[in-house]
């Protein structure tokens, strides 16, 4: 599975037409333990850039921004009772899973190397 990274540090890994988002590994550290996600119901449309949820910390809350646009066709519902699985391991509990509606998005994002490059860039 490819993954490829927005630069408000939502991930999506790509498989075939799907991909599974969620926050990366550098975006769950800065919120903290998450104490809440917000997602949205299965079969709604997502838009690449707008906002689809939100993540909420003892520190902060932050919006979902979909990294491409898709459908909804599963949300992780074991983040509805158990959030701080985001802290556990961000990479593998994505939020939302989505058939993409336009693959050519994804060449608008970030591989893995860029991420990095953006991330030591904020960190300064």
């Amino acid at each position: 599975m490819k993954i490829y990274y927005s630069p408000s540090h939502e991930y999506i890994k790509v498989d075939g037409n799907i991909g599974y988002i969620g926050i990366s590994d550098y975006a769950q550290h800065a919120l903290g333990n998450v104490v809440y996600v917000d997602m949205p119901e299965v079969g709604d449309d997502i838009e690449a850039g707008e906002d689809f949820g939100a993540i909420e910390s003892v520190k902060a809350a932050s919006d979902l921004i979909a990294p491409v646009s898709g459908a909804v066709v599963e949300i992780n519902e074991h983040l509805i009772d158990n959030p701080r699985l985001v802290n556990e391991n961000a990479m593998e509990n994505w939020i939302i899973k989505i058939e993409m509606t336009d693959p050519s998005q994804l060449e608008e994002l970030l591989d893995e190397e860029a991420y990095k490059e953006l991330c030591e860039k904020e960190k300064h």
